[in-house]
């Protein structure tokens, strides 16, 4: 195969697992965002993801004179996990401040978890690009491989953690005065998780015992933030149906 089919089969690939998990968690939204903006979005993640590889980078560097270890070795050590989890809920954050909280179209507290899982995915998406260009040498079979976990694992998890920060996020909308308060502790929260499953990537010798405890990391974070989708919904329910009756009282006060 020529240089360029190769390619683009390899950034297909790439993106293909970000494109899935985003139509599937799109649905989540009653009032589906504008495609536009939720494009942008995918592409803010995806143009801001360089800066977290040249963070931890740099964070690796510097371990590596510190320590007089080679910098492979500080890439599997938990400063570093904890380091490339801050890094990078952070940014995906950013994508999402600087792109959607001060757009009109940010109108609903469920947009926040939207937006946020949507920049988180086209974060995943660069990282599964070059992660495909990476193995791609070592073989057919290798490079699918790793895609399948990447798809359920990696990609899955840069939306959940999105997703947990952007529960935080929403919560702000009700709860104005507290707001930085409350993104920090989805920060906090999110980088736990994300912290959590690359350490048991790592932690185990045996590699399945590693893949069961991440996965089943996923598969309760899942079930999670599908729970916390609903809260979010019937909290604003309840608020615009309250504030629907507030405002009729009132009309019905000044025309009695």
């Amino acid at each position: 195969m020529s240089p360029l089919p190769v390619n683009i089969l390899l950034i297909t690939l790439g993106l293909i697992p970000s494109l899935v998990w985003l139509y599937f968690f799109s649905r989540k939204d009653c009032h589906p965002e504008p495609k536009n903006l939720l494009a942008q979005t995918f592409l803010m993640g995806i143009i801001i993801s360089p800066i977290a590889i040249l963070l931890q980078f740099s964070f690796s560097q510097f371990a590596s004179t510190i320590t007089g270890i080679s910098q492979a070795a500080t890439q599997n050590t938990s400063y570093f996990f904890l380091w490339a989890a801050v890094v990078e809920e952070v940014i995906k954050f950013y994508a999402v401040r600087m792109l959607i909280l001060r757009n009109p179209e940010f109108d609903e507290p469920i947009d926040a978890m939207i937006y946020m899982i949507t920049a988180g995915l086209g974060f995943a998406a660069m990282e599964n690009i070059l992660v495909m260009f990476r193995i791609f040498p070592d073989g057919a079979q290798v490079t699918l491989a790793t895609w399948g976990l990447r798809f359920t694992g990696a990609t899955l998890l840069h939306a959940l953690s999105s997703g947990l920060l952007g529960y935080f996020l929403a919560m702000s909308w009700f709860f104005r005065d507290h707001k930085r308060k409350l993104i920090i502790i989805g920060l906090i929260m999110a980088t736990i998780f994300h912290f959590t499953f690359n350490t048991f990537l790592s932690a185990f010798d045996n590699r399945v015992t590693g893949l069961t405890y991440s996965t089943a990391l996923l598969v309760v974070m899942a079930f999670l933030v599908s729970i916390l989708f609903d809260k979010i919904k019937e909290r604003h329910a309840r608020t615009t149906t309250g504030l629907a009756t507030v405002i009729s009282n009132k009309v019905i006060n000044l025309l009695g």
